[in-house]
């Protein structure tokens, strides 16, 4: 690459573009670049381009066509975006002040993107990076118990859908109908109930540790610590769970033997994403190509206006990433209880 990589302590790979006059010149040196860039997520999970004239959803688009050709729909969605058509989204709506927490796009679904592509329209005035962390590094991080604990069990999300404390069944699932819903849940393992308001409750069961379809290196992979109870605001935490008790706050996780996740054990997974990360300030015309199972994403508080669009594509299936724990609709039953129901 003639040496314009660069890698620095707490920075993400970074290749930078050279001069160039407009989009066409973009796509061009990119198509030249590209087994470079597949080398380099293979390498460090993601990678940095600085300094292309990518300046519109338009542009993006171009650019998302030639490196993300197979696009992967957004499922079961979880936090609010614009959608710009074409497979462009606004990479989250959320308030400026509140940060994102690390997580693998979709990893509770049966089928995610491999590839994720971020777009910098405009950059904010202060903070706003989107962190990565290296999933690899992220799982030697860990306590060897919670490790053991994920490999075995796997992890279970708990959903609450309603249309005043989080996203309505409609949004989420793209449906106009009960049935559909249902009948999404019932092909994807997924267990749903509806409650007298006509709300619906979903729980899963899915692995945290696989292993990369295409270097075969094993993993964390899930979100166990975005969904968690604890990751809510403090305050709003206790009011929902004051107003709807436990069951009907809008989500909470526990590793798949037992009760929902600690506040200490979300610390201290959190702790490892957090060693594991690298961000950079964002600059109007980066891009940042994350490969999704490698490598974990979020997103920090910022202050300004802050657009940036994001693209999913490589659509990768769960069963072909060695899951440690096979994904069901129910948390396993004790092995007390599968006996008794036998004898």
């Amino acid at each position: 690459m003639n040496g314009l990589w660069t890698v620095e302590p707490g920075s993400p790979a970074t290749l930078a573009a050279p001069p160039m006059a407009d989009i066409g010149d973009a796509l061009a040196w990119l198509e030249s670049v590209h087994e470079a860039l597949r080398a380099g997520l293979r390498e460090h999970g993601a990678v940095y381009v600085r300094g292309l004239p990518v300046h519109s959803v338009e542009t993006f688009a171009r650019v998302r066509d030639l490196l993300l050709p197979q696009r992967t729909p957004y499922r079961e969605k979880a936090t609010p975006r614009s959608d710009f058509g074409g497979g462009v989204y606004s990479s989250t709506d959320l308030p400026a002040a509140q940060a994102i927490g690390m997580h693998n796009e979709n990893s509770y679904t049966l089928t995610f993107p491999g590839l994720l592509l971020f777009g910098c329209l405009t950059a904010p005035e202060q903070g706003g990076a989107t962190p990565v962390a290296d999933c690899r590094g992220v799982l030697r991080g860990l306590p060897a118990h919670l490790v053991e604990r994920m490999r075995t069990q796997g992890w279970l999300l708990k959903r609450a859908y309603s249309d005043h404390i989080s996203t309505d069944w409609r949004s989420a699932f793209a449906a106009d109908s009960r049935a559909d819903v249902e009948r999404y849940c019932a092909e994807n393992l997924i267990s749903c109930a509806w409650d007298e308001d006509g709300n619906l409750r979903t729980t899963q069961l899915r692995p945290g540790i696989v292993r990369h379809p295409g270097t075969d290196e094993e993993v964390w992979f899930n979100h166990l610590a975005f969904w968690s109870q604890w990751s809510l605001d403090e305050e709003l935490r206790e009011t929902l769970v004051e107003e709807f008790g436990h069951d009907g706050l809008p989500f909470d996780t526990a590793f798949g033997d037992g009760p929902p996740l600690t506040r200490d054990e979300l610390d201290t997974i959190s702790a490892a994403y957090e060693a594991a990360a690298v961000r950079r300030a964002w600059e109007a015309g980066g891009l940042l190509l994350v490969d999704n199972v490698l490598a974990a994403h979020g997103r920090d508080p910022f202050r300004g206006d802050r657009r940036i669009v994001v693209a999913m594509g490589a659509p990768v299936e769960l069963a072909d990433c060695r899951p440690t724990v096979e994904a069901a609709a129910h948390a396993p039953r004790p092995a007390a209880e599968a006996v008794a129901s036998h004898g």
